[in-house]
């Protein structure tokens, strides 16, 4: 099979809001009056991201999920992808479900893949996303001000204490905590939804991809703020909570990574505004913190019940051996 035969039979699908999708040397693309153009790209490498044994479908899926949440935390709408992906062989039962998981969040989300490319190689995947927001309502990292709440939605943790207990650092106490766990780091729920409707809302805000504690870092630092956090307010699932005596409990809720969760900060007055939000969405939306405007040793505090306390937490680094998918 050619790489344009294998194009053809997995990735050549319709893109009706592309004026040219799959099949050209590039995409063209139109954007709406008003608008701007949203993009970020994100890679995911055998071993390093995922599992050799993952199921493709879920792979399909997470590809997709981890670049849908960049834009839903801009607060934009989601549009066109392309897709690059580097296979050590081609395996029809594997690029079928790959596929599948791909497009079936795709059609999920309204998003057309526009192009990409395909080579011989580990197996390495890379997609660029795109969307829409209207001029100058995308919500940056830079831009939140003094006193502004923290928020975070749904919960963290879940797909660090996954990865633990796959790499086998973290014994549990149920097997469908590991259905639970795995279901979490393996298929992300981006918020695109939450992320529209934070528009005018929120004043900052980015995706927990790399951890609470590193990417609320960039919050404060590019916005020149400190950011206060109450450990006891960090939103935990029930199964996430059995483990809390678990030596890595607290460095995964806080720094594991994978959440895909939005953090955001929001001015006091927003607060039933967000509410009101959380309840029409079916999103828990948690407020865990404040910005200062005092400067502190850190970017972000940690206190519970108001009280200074000290915790050791290392962000995800991808240049870091310890922070691997395989053990």
């Amino acid at each position: 099979m050619s790489e344009f035969d294998l194009i053809r039979q997995y990735f050549h699908r319709s893109s009706p809001s592309a004026d040219l999708g799959v099949g050209d040397d590039a995409a063209i693309i139109s954007v709406g009056a008003g608008k701007q153009l949203v993009v970020s790209t994100d890679m995911l490498v055998e071993g390093r991201h995922f599992f050799a044994d993952v199921d493709p479908f879920l792979l399909g899926h997470k590809s997709l999920a981890v670049n849908l949440s960049d834009i839903a935390a801009m607060g934009a709408t989601p549009k066109w992808a392309t897709l690059a992906i580097a296979l050590p062989n081609v395996n029809h039962d594997w690029l079928a479900r790959f596929s599948a998981g791909f497009f079936a969040l795709a059609q999920q989300h309204g998003v057309d893949l526009v192009g990409g490319d395909t080579t011989g190689g580990p197996l390495t995947i890379s997609i660029q996303i795109m969307g829409e927001v209207d001029t100058g309502l995308a919500i940056c990292r830079h831009t939140a001000q003094p006193m502004d709440d923290i928020w975070v939605s749904g919960c963290l943790g879940d797909a660090a204490l996954g990865l633990h207990a796959l790499q086998g650092k973290l014994v549990l106490k149920d097997t469908e905590h590991l259905t639970f766990l795995r279901d979490r780091l393996e298929r992300p729920v981006p918020r695109c939804e939450l992320g529209l409707a934070l528009v005018g809302k929120a004043n900052a805000m980015l995706d927990i991809s790399d951890g609470l504690a590193g990417d609320l870092g960039h919050i404060a630092q590019k916005s020149h703020l400190t950011a206060e956090v109450d450990v006891s307010l960090v939103p935990v699932s029930d199964v996430a909570a059995a483990y809390e005596d678990y030596a890595g409990f607290w460095p995964c809720i806080l720094a594991g990574g994978d959440d895909y969760e939005l953090c955001f900060t929001a001015p006091c007055e927003q607060r039933d505004a967000l509410l009101e939000v959380s309840e029409r969405l079916n999103i828990r939306l948690t407020r865990i913190g404040r910005m200062q405007a005092e400067p502190a040793s850190r970017p972000v505090i940690w206190t519970r019940h108001h009280q200074p306390v000290h915790i050791e937490l290392q962000a995800f680094d991808h240049f870091s051996p310890a922070d691997k998918a395989e053990s």
